[in-house]
């Protein structure tokens, strides 16, 4: 069985990387945030402004562990989902968990063409962007490196690095083709 959690903070790549490797590996990928969407009938930005960011929180978490269920799955989690409450430690026991760790600079490049997307960032300037990006990255890395593995994301560009970068996560979680 497979079972892999994708993190790090958004605009790392975990869903371009984790549709790709769950293709790869011939295993359904989940998006958490999407998958979340999908059950409430409504955005990420619309359950924000309706729940408040603690109420989006606890629904993250529970679906969280809907997912985390599945079998022969990669789920790709939001970027703050390893630092909620004990999500880490149930991602620990439910699978393998992989950070994909990106410098400011790849991060803020790729937030900025999906800023609207994203209640956390939506409003904020181009100036705004980048002290977030890195005060939020520091503060959250701690929790992201309790991953098992650590893998670069800022080589999601092309077809060619999204698949030298299934290839490398394949090998340091020791999977093959299902």
């Amino acid at each position: 069985m497979i079972r892999v959690f994708l993190m790090g903070f958004m605009g790392a790549g975990k869903t371009t990387l984790g549709k790709a490797l769950a293709d790869h590996l011939g295993v359904t990928f989940h998006d958490l945030d999407q998958y979340i969407e999908r059950r409430y009938m409504m955005s990420v930005t619309n359950l924000f402004a309706k729940y408040g960011e603690q109420g989006f929180r606890s629904i993250e978490s529970r679906l969280l562990r809907e997912v985390g269920e599945f079998e022969d799955v990669v789920v790709s989690c939001g970027g703050s989902t390893p630092l909620i409450g004990d999500n880490m430690d149930y991602m620990l026991r439910q699978g393998q968990t992989v950070y994909l760790k990106c410098n400011i600079e790849t991060l803020v490049r790729r937030l900025k063409v999906a800023r609207s997307k994203r209640p956390l960032i939506a409003s904020m300037s181009d100036e705004q962007l980048y002290p977030y990006v890195e005060s939020e990255t520091a503060r959250r890395e701690p929790g992201y490196l309790r991953a098992e593995y650590t893998c670069p994301g800022d080589r999601l560009e092309t077809r060619d690095q999204i698949s030298e970068t299934v290839s490398y996560i394949e090998s340091l979680l020791n999977l093959k083709n299902s």
